[in-house]
């Protein structure tokens, strides 16, 4: 992995898109630290400690703290992904969107402008929502230094301006840098919150006297929580990298004087196809009821909620865990065809050894999507409900491992895919060389 950072920094090509990629992070950092007019910053500190077990920490997380400190990027890429997720369910319900993204890489740009657009709309409705909180105050005490509608139509173009930004550098990353624009912001926004951890280490091992406060128990619990966090690192890498692959024979075919086929190839399946997108479903769906709540902080819906429903209750965490399942077969179920894969394979002169092409193939490969996606479904399961468990275990020492597994889950897939794509540049490159 270091060797190919290496590799691909003395290439100037590949230097030129990682430093271009670090500016635009950078920049993005940046953003999220500029102030909003007319919301009260001082006023925000107390937010993030109103919004525990909340759609609204969750945000928090995917933003780099700029949700809960009222930022300019605070709606971060929420907008971006949830139209991404929009226009994939469209593709597959509407039959000219699926049209177009059969038309190829001028279908895919169509679709991608269309894509900008519901951005924008879904950035606008967001962020008068979130205007809205911050004016009644998640607390009863409002966040605006005026509430006026002057005052909030301008909080709302700043919020809608930051959601259209952070679209137009992740896009800029794509097309100038390595790739993988939202998820490198993603990654950006996780690993800016690296102190933040430290600085709960630190607070497990040492009290506020400082040395003179060491704690032996503190320092077994910091040991434990890095033990575990390496523990899960190595579990993901493997399980990221693991795969079915199902074996191909290609029958021998002549076009004009020369042979074609007759080779043995696989149709590799990833053990965890679905990555974290269904984790950050099943974590909006599950908070909707606390994040109700809290807009009636001392209604009966409230206290129900936060004596059987809140973040550190055992039904939350069932509820959790059955919709990440759910959500694995669903999302699996509208990016993976097998009767497209079936098609493609038979029209290639493919087989399956032992399967008749077709529907047979197509039943086949689908029986092993099936195994596949439970066994990834429980996987994320683990990553993501291991840390709840250990806190709910340890009454709440672990609280600020909330969203360990997860993170671990995003940093790590980000990582073995940038490093993959260096890879990739770095072979088309020497392949290049080679030819010339």
């Amino acid at each position: 992995m270091f060797q190919t950072l290496k590799n691909a920094w003395k290439v100037p090509e590949l230097k030129s898109k990682i430093l271009f990629t670090l500016l635009i992070i950078v920049v993005y950092r940046l953003g999220s630290n500029i102030p909003v007019p007319f919301v009260d910053s001082a006023m925000m500190q107390a937010f993030s400690q109103q919004t525990a077990g909340t759609l609204f920490e969750y945000m928090s997380f995917l933003s780099g703290e700029a949700f809960s400190t009222g930022t300019l990027f605070a709606l971060s890429v929420s907008p971006y992904i949830t139209s991404s997720i929009v226009m994939q369910l469209l593709t597959i319900a509407l039959p000219p969107l699926e049209r177009l993204a059969k038309e190829g890489e001028e279908g895919k740009k169509k679709i991608a402008s269309i894509t900008r657009f519901v951005t924008i709309a879904l950035a606008l409705i967001t962020a008068f929502g979130y205007t809205q909180l911050l004016k009644v105050g998640y607390n009863g005490v409002s966040y605006l230094s005026d509430d006026s509608i002057f005052a909030q139509a301008v909080i709302i173009a700043c919020y809608c301006a930051g959601a259209s930004l952070i679209m137009w550098l992740a896009e800029r990353i794509n097309e100038h840098g390595i790739g993988n624009g939202i998820s490198m912001i993603l990654f950006a926004n996780i690993i800016s919150r690296g102190p933040a951890m430290l600085g709960s280490v630190w607070n497990m091992v040492f009290t506020e006297g400082g040395f003179d406060g060491f704690k032996w128990t503190g320092l077994l619990l910091a040991i434990l929580s890095i033990v575990i966090t390496l523990a899960i690192v190595v579990l993901v890498v493997w399980f990221t990298e693991s795969e079915r692959r199902i074996p191909i024979q290609y029958a021998k075919r002549q076009v004009g004087r020369k042979m074609y086929g007759g080779q043995t190839s696989q149709l590799p399946l990833k053990m965890n196809m679905a990555g974290v997108m269904p984790i950050i479903f099943a974590s909006s769906i599950v908070s909707i009821p606390a994040t109700i709540a809290g807009f009636f902080p001392n209604s009966g819906f409230y206290n129900w909620v936060d004596k059987w429903f809140s973040y550190d209750t055992w039904i939350y965490l069932i509820v959790y865990v059955v919709l990440i399942l759910l959500f694995s077969y669903f999302y699996i179920m509208i990016s993976f065809n097998p009767v497209e894969v079936s098609n493609n394979i038979r029209s290639q002169g493919g087989v399956i050894p032992g399967i008749r092409p077709g529907r047979p193939t197509a039943e086949y490969i689908a029986r092993i999507l099936r195994k596949i996606t439970t066994i990834g479904a429980f996987f994320l399961i683990f990553i993501a409900a291991f840390p709840m468990i250990i806190n709910n275990i340890s009454g709440g020492t672990f609280a600020g491992l909330a969203f360990g597994g997860s993170s671990l889950l995003i940093i790590v897939g980000v990582a073995l895919e940038t490093f993959r794509t260096l890879e990739a540049q770095l072979s088309m490159r020497n392949y290049k060389g080679f030819l010339d």
